[in-house]
């Protein structure tokens, strides 16, 4: 009996830990959005971007920072099935970080798995209702669902953020309106 609690102590440390609170970097995601309104080029959107991933990927201990990485290696990796319990380990030790959510949403997108991305999703942006990258997934996840007009309204809110989407281009305008 003492060497299966033993175990299942080694094999589950996040089980033992409480996971602190997210870093808040509210005042600098809100800077970097700012400044991607105005941003002159491609180029300086993009380097405004990687600032909101290092801001977003900002685990709060290293405890979550590894099973976030371990996941996005497996989804570099084109394994999306097996990061999504890597991710499930994240969500159940720090619920209140938006990027688990947000990167397990991708998992499941890339499985074609619409109905459980937009789930996540949605727990992303409750948690960031700023994070740029969930919002483009949740308008993309939304198309992938056949609900294209919430996606647009989904898609001119990423917009709004982050003139510099690729998304932009999936935009539908009526007619006779120019952007």
């Amino acid at each position: 009996m003492r060497m299966m609690s033993l175990i299942f102590m080694l094999a589950t440390p996040a089980v033992a830990e409480i996971c602190p609170a997210a870093p808040d970097h509210a005042a600098a995601q809100g800077r970097i959005i700012a400044d991607l309104g105005t941003a002159r080029t491609a180029t300086e959107a993009a380097i405004l971007t990687q600032g909101l991933w290092r801001l977003w990927t900002d685990a709060p201990d290293a405890t979550a920072k590894a099973m976030l990485d371990a996941g996005m290696a497996l989804l570099q990796g084109g394994r999306p099935a097996i990061a999504v319990a890597r991710f499930d380990a994240l969500v159940a030790y720090c619920p209140d970080y938006a990027e688990g959510y947000n990167q397990r949403a991708f998992a499941f997108y890339l499985q074609r798995d619409f109905a459980a991305a937009l789930v996540d999703l949605d727990a992303a942006l409750a948690i960031n209702p700023r994070h740029v990258a969930a919002l483009s997934g949740k308008a993309l996840t939304l198309m992938g669902l056949g609900r294209d007009a919430e996606a647009q309204t989904v898609l001119r809110a990423a917009l709004a953020l982050n003139p510099w989407l690729e998304e932009r281009a999936l935009l539908v305008t009526p007619p006779g309106v120019e952007l």
